[in-house]
């Protein structure tokens, strides 16, 4: 819809697309990751959800991360390139000529499981 557009750019940023659940030593889920009602997602989380969605950014399109790595460790934070100080689009990513074909892709999970794990939690939280 846009790509024609010199002023303006939609981009999918897909660093959640293949995040895993981060665990403990033990192998359990690290709790750490979300608040006190186990549900939503701690400070912790929502930083290194923004490290991910910022170095996404600066990653050219068809070289995204699509994972988050939860190592806890600021210096994996991207700085822009000096010969490319913006963020991608396809234009500036090579693709200003060339059709990029989006795959539709299967979603990693089911609908009917998000169902489920919704309902699920709502009987949990309500007991």
């Amino acid at each position: 819809r846009y790509r024609e557009r010199e002023d303006f750019a939609v981009v999918m940023q897909p660093f959640f697309r293949n995040t895993m659940l981060p665990l403990d030593s033990n192998g359990k889920p690290d709790l750490s990751f979300f608040a006190a009602d186990c549900f939503h997602f701690s400070a912790r989380s929502y930083a290194e959800m923004a490290i991910a969605l910022w170095n996404n950014m600066l990653e050219p399109v068809g070289e995204k991360q699509t994972y988050i790595n939860f190592t806890h460790d600021g210096s994996k934070l991207k700085c822009p390139n000096p010969e490319k100080p913006f963020l991608s689009t396809l234009r500036n990513s090579g693709f200003r000529n060339s059709d990029l074909i989006l795959e539709k892709t299967e979603p990693s999970v089911p609908y009917w499981a998000v169902i489920v794990a919704a309902v699920a939690g709502i009987l949990v939280g309500s007991l």
